[in-house]
């Protein structure tokens, strides 16, 4: 079958070609890259993570949304005294710091393998074993740890020496792997093989299941037998607003992030964008503005959402009024030539990874998983490296275990679908925390509002408005961002392209109903064409 992929490494968007070749759909694709991605990806998601997907079928003109993100874990869990596992650490990102937890206790509910295989049965054509060939093949074999996959190890090398297990895979005569040299996870060639055979009743009640509960409740680990066998995912509408000529599809909550982009676009759509000049001041600073006042109506929607039902908070959020309201507050600051008042907006984790397929007969699939930063361990005898998810402070402001256990965590990520008259337009969808949004929000008006070739789109420099700070990477005009500064803006200008600016790897059907797709070179991004 033909179709288009974009990932986040070479091996990734590979094994999702050969299973179009061999005759699977865009799901099958997907399903099977996004096992690959736990391995030549190690850098930023593992198996042990959790993950959002969106999936358009042409069939029905239909969107479904599968959320397998993260439960808080501790449902029955009757030693509350006993000590927890959960160490802090601090990663060093040159201009600034940031605190990770890692451990035991920073474990939430895993969803990755339950929501992949979910979405295969449901959609794709091939048996799960077949999807899960290329990754069991990559686990027996090894991989030689791609450049931007090494830089994120050294960056994060406190996590990935944590334990022994983990030197055991990321160190080399004790120092960190560096690019090219060959990745190998001892035991997930077994656990993976048995996955294959067993199924995802294997990982939440099965062999793996046991393991992972034995280590969690003899370590200092909140994971219990019922979190995993209630664990469940759900299939979900997506969001749907008109922009321009286009419909876009949007993932509901747990999905923060889709809403959100869903107010974003909405305060553009009656604004004039095509009238400032790409890359531009005036340009940049109506995605500023944008940005800026799609913070200043988040608090209403965090609100809302947890006093009302989620679709009546989506209905009362994206409600013609309340968007007037914002929209006002930009066309004043365009207007006075200065910014609307900034408020701080709490960040998410963004160490994820996005994949972005389309097949021959327009099915497509947008995902992206995460595992947080991992828990710097590996459950003993499995190749299983757990997610930290409990351990961002970011989405936990009320305090680390303060949720209530089988509770769904909120997530930025936004797996994107856009159609023009019924057919698929753009898949996208992005890793890195609030700027997810960012990324997915410039891909979206660079494609539909300014016909940029998707390339152009995905890896035009970028901008980021936050906490009163604008972000310019580099590649932006000098002149636009003095521009912005003599306009009362605080600008970061940053020398160099940055993963800070996300990995929005796209895929498209262009109007002449050819596939294009598109990797970010942020993170690594990599295209196959069938």
């Amino acid at each position: 079958m033909s179709g288009v992929i974009a990932a986040g490494s070479r091996e990734t968007a590979r094994a999702g070609a050969d299973i179009l070749r061999q005759g699977g759909n865009a799901v099958d694709a997907a399903v099977a890259s996004a096992f690959v991605s736990f391995i030549a990806e190690v850098g930023v998601v593992h198996l042990g993570g959790s993950g959002i997907a969106q999936i358009f079928d042409p069939a029905s003109g239909q969107g479904v949304v599968y959320d397998f993100f993260s439960n808080t874990p501790g449902l029955g869990f009757e030693d509350a005294h006993s000590a927890l596992d959960f160490a802090q650490v601090t990663i060093d990102f040159g201009p600034t710091t940031q605190d990770f937890h890692l451990g035991r206790g920073s474990v939430a509910v895993p969803g990755n393998i339950l929501g992949l295989c979910l979405m295969a049965a449901d959609y794709g054509r091939l048996p799960l074993a077949q999807l899960l060939e290329p990754a069991i093949r990559l686990a027996r074999s090894g991989t030689p740890i791609e450049p931007f996959q090494a830089d994120t190890c050294r960056l994060l090398a406190p996590l990935y020496t944590h334990t022994a297990g983990m030197r055991a895979i990321f160190e080399r005569e004790g120092r960190i792997i560096q690019p090219g040299e060959r990745l190998h996870i001892p035991d997930l060639e077994h656990t993976l093989t048995a996955l294959a055979n067993s199924g995802p009743e294997y990982a939440y009640t099965g062999q793996l299941a046991q393991a992972f509960l034995v280590d969690q409740r003899t370590r200092g680990g909140r994971l219990t037998g019922k979190d995993l066998a209630d664990y469940n995912v759900p299939r979900l509408e997506p969001i749907r607003i008109p922009y321009r000529q286009y419909e876009v599809l949007l993932p509901p909550p747990s999905s923060t992030g889709g809403v959100l982009t869903a107010f974003s676009l909405l305060l553009l759509a009656p604004l004039a964008v095509t009238q400032r000049p790409h890359g531009s001041a005036a340009h940049i600073q109506l995605l500023a503005e944008v940005m800026g006042a799609t913070a200043r109506a988040r608090p209403y929607w965090d609100d809302w959402l947890t006093s009302m039902p989620a679709a009546e908070a989506i209905d009362r959020f994206l409600e013609p009024a309340f968007v007037d309201m914002f929209v006002e507050q930009v066309r004043t600051a365009l207007a006075e030539g200065r910014p609307f008042a900034a408020v701080a907006e709490p960040p998410g984790p963004s160490h994820t990874s996005h994949l972005s397929v389309i097949d021959g007969d327009g099915l497509a699939v947008s995902l992206t998983t995460t595992a947080g930063e991992s828990a710097g361990y590996v459950v003993p005898g499995t190749g299983f490296i757990p997610n930290n998810i409990m351990g961002e402070e970011d989405l936990h402001p009320r305090g680390f275990h303060r949720q209530p256990p089988g509770q769904r965590i909120a997530t930025m990520m936004t797996p994107t679908v856009v159609l023009q008259n019924g057919k698929i337009r753009l898949v996208v969808g992005s890793g890195g925390s609030t700027r997810i949004r960012s990324a997915v929000l410039q891909v979206l008006t660079g494609l539909l509002d300014y016909r940029l070739k998707l390339q152009d789109a995905v890896n035009l420099a970028r901008v980021h408005y936050e906490n009163g700070v604008l972000h310019c990477e580099a590649g932006i005009d000098p002149a636009a961002t003095d521009e912005l500064e003599t306009l009362g803006y605080q600008v970061n200008r940053w020398r160099q392209r940055s993963i800070f600016f996300g990995g929005a790897h796209s895929v498209s059907r262009t109007r002449n109903g050819r596939l294009v797709a598109a990797g970010d070179d942020r993170r690594g991004g990599a295209v196959n064409v069938v």
